[in-house]
């Protein structure tokens, strides 16, 4: 047995497989509210901080963009300090970045506590699925990244749905954003015992195979994955900011836009747990790849062509295709590396380059609705990008090289 197996084998050790994963879950849903509540509040910032549509898209923009460039910082903090500990920084980083939103009034504090969240959604995004890989048994991986992918989409539903009423309950926009600061108390409460048991661990058995490659640049595989994780992103982050905004310029109230966005994520809820767990029994993902890349491009279509006739099936249908399809990039990034540090080093890699480039994607789709005073050219932009995802889901084959 190898030096790597081994020392996999004892950190799954380290406290039961339920107790872990409900931690993970704990972690996971505070990696996209401080970006989902912020969309359906979009109109009142604006008008509040005399905002363009433009500068309210880098509001989103802004942490997408940090998950991107800190991607390959958390893969050398995991490295030097364990995957698990950098984990619990991370949350903190998240909790006190939603809190700052607090002085939101000022707008260098909104874009302050947004970008510290930011690099905390940054350094956890990146190092759960080299965690997933470490802590779970390969045939739970699957079943592992849909229940954190759960968490995940369950955080920004309940953020989209919840930003308008909290905004209501408690008197501003302001502590509405704020709120979410609580969610990430208790997922830094919950991962702590895992940290520090991850820390005595390492102390007992220094890691003997992180430092042995760098960023698998040259391979490509992970070209292919990096490509394909961009592609989504840029989609899915456009989506994510520009539904509700879109929906309010149409005369709807922000509060049922915000409802609109709350099902857009509700659904990838349904279709980001069912997919990844279904790869534990599917050998070729492309059969489920495919159908989530049609499926999106339903949805987007049906924005372009019919936006008022059925909004909340066009919303639901990208749902499911967008849940899935990122769903099983998580996968892709666990299946595609060889062992739990190469995982990380794909993962490191892969974030960097999609989110970089998706970062852009807000703002631009908000730049472009200004130049057309509208969203259609936005929806056909997105659409095109689907079929793009979709050729890139051609090649990847089952038996393709995995990276160092």
């Amino acid at each position: 047995m190898s030096t790597t197996t081994t020392s996999t084998a004892s950190t799954r050790t380290l406290a039961p497989v339920w107790l872990m994963a409900l931690a993970l879950v704990a972690v996971a849903a505070n990696l996209r509210t401080s970006i989902a509540s912020v969309p359906p509040l979009a109109r009142t910032i604006a008008e509040d901080l005399d905002l363009s549509n433009a500068w309210m898209g880098a509001l989103t923009t802004l942490p997408v963009l940090c998950m991107g460039l800190f991607a390959p910082v958390a893969q050398r903090l995991g490295a030097r300090i364990g995957a698990a500990l950098s984990v619990e920084l991370a949350v903190v980083c998240v909790g006190l970045g939603t809190l700052c939103r607090l002085a939101g009034s000022q707008v260098w504090a909104l874009y302050l506590g947004t970008f510290v969240a930011g690099v905390g959604i940054a350094i956890g995004g990146t190092l759960l699925p080299r965690l997933v890989k470490a802590l779970f048994p390969p045939q739970r991986a699957g079943l592992v990244t849909g229940l954190y992918m759960f968490a995940m989409m369950g955080g920004a539903a309940a953020s989209s749905a919840l930003a308008v009423p909290l905004q209501g309950w408690l008197g501003s926009w302001q502590a509405s954003l704020a709120s979410w600061s609580v969610i990430a108390l208790v997922g830094t409460l919950a991962w702590a015992p895992v940290a520090a048991r991850a820390a005595r661990h390492r102390s007992a058995n220094p890691p003997v195979d992180e430092g042995g490659h760098g960023l698998p640049w040259r391979h490509p595989t992970a070209w292919l994955v990096a490509g394909y994780l961009t592609v989504q992103s840029f989609e899915f982050y456009s989506c994510l900011a520009w539904i509700a905004p879109s929906y309010v310029d149409r005369g709807w109230s922000p509060g049922t836009a915000g409802y609109l966005l709350s099902v857009f994520s509700a659904a990838q809820l349904v279709s980001g747990l069912v997919a990844p767990a279904l790869t534990d029994r599917i050998h070729d993902h492309r059969a489920l790849l495919m159908p989530a890349a049609v499926l999106g491009l339903l949805g987007l279509l049906g924005l372009l062509l019919a936006p008022e006739s059925g909004a909340w099936v066009w919303v639901t249908l990208l749902g499911l295709g967008q849940g899935a399809a990122f769903a099983l990039g998580l996968v892709l990034l666990v299946d595609y590396s060889a062992t739990p540090a190469g995982s990380g080093r794909l993962a490191a890699m892969a974030f960097f380059v999609s989110y970089t480039v998706a970062s852009f994607g807000p703002a631009s789709m908000g730049a472009v609705s200004d130049l057309t005073h509208g969203f259609h050219a936005t929806w056909l932009v997105l659409a095109t990008l689907m079929v793009v995802q979709a050729g890139l889901v051609l090649l990847m084959r089952p038996g393709r090289a995995r990276t160092p």
